[in-house]
């Protein structure tokens, strides 16, 4: 069967005109009325209700969960949930499962410079955030950080940021993470934020968060 110049033409400029579907959505905020996502490997953004980011559309979104449409296809996601195609696994990198309690709470155990930690999963902090003694125990020499302060729910307290050397769970480890060291504030777990999983591919599950090591 032959084709015509001009049809040829058409079907190119279609091809090219035509988004590739996201292979991966992650929700890594959630709002009333928006959401912060992360498509493929390009920057988060805060996406309304309504509109369309990189072929993603948020239908709706809210405190616990938003629905976005992916090729045609709507996904209820909760905060940390994704989406994600098979081609965008890696293959033989370290992976981590993790159960959640019966709070919802993934919380489990790991090493910071090779100190034990107690680590809680927060997507919604945006260093892997600890308290004096948890530095200390870690040797991290906190005054050397860069000093500022923050906003918590005892009040006003004097933070340090800092670069960890190594941060481990489970087979994941990575070098040179940003942290927070909250001088005045007693912290019962590390938070494990986005410093530390925004380098990783996130699926949930039901109860179980599956983490994975991008490279």
């Amino acid at each position: 069967m032959r084709f015509k110049a001009a049809n040829v033409t058409a079907i190119i400029v279609a091809l090219i005109s035509c988004p590739a579907a996201a292979q991966e959505v992650r929700v890594l905020a959630l709002f009333e009325g928006k959401a912060l996502l992360a498509v493929d490997n390009g920057k988060p953004r805060t996406v309304r209700v309504g509109e369309t980011y990189a072929g993603v559309k948020l239908i709706s979104a809210n405190s616990e969960e938003a629905v976005v449409s992916v090729s045609g296809k709507r996904q209820r996601l909760k905060l940390g949930e994704g989406i994600y195609s098979t081609a965008t696994l890696p293959s033989g990198n370290a992976t981590v499962t993790l159960n959640s309690d019966p709070r919802g709470h993934f919380v489990t155990t790991g090493t910071i410079n090779g100190a034990s930690m107690s680590f809680l999963v927060d997507t919604g902090a945006t260093m892997v955030s600890m308290g004096i003694e948890d530095a200390r125990r870690a040797g991290v020499n906190y005054l050397e950080g860069t000093r500022g302060h923050s906003q918590t729910a005892n009040g006003v307290t004097p933070v340090y940021r800092v670069k960890l050397s190594n941060v481990k769970l489970g087979d994941i480890t990575l070098n040179d993470v940003d942290g927070v060291v909250h001088e005045k504030s007693s912290f019962p777990v590390v938070l494990l934020g986005m410093s530390f999983l925004g380098q990783l591919e996130m699926r949930r599950e039901g109860n179980s968060l599956t983490l994975t090591k991008r490279y």
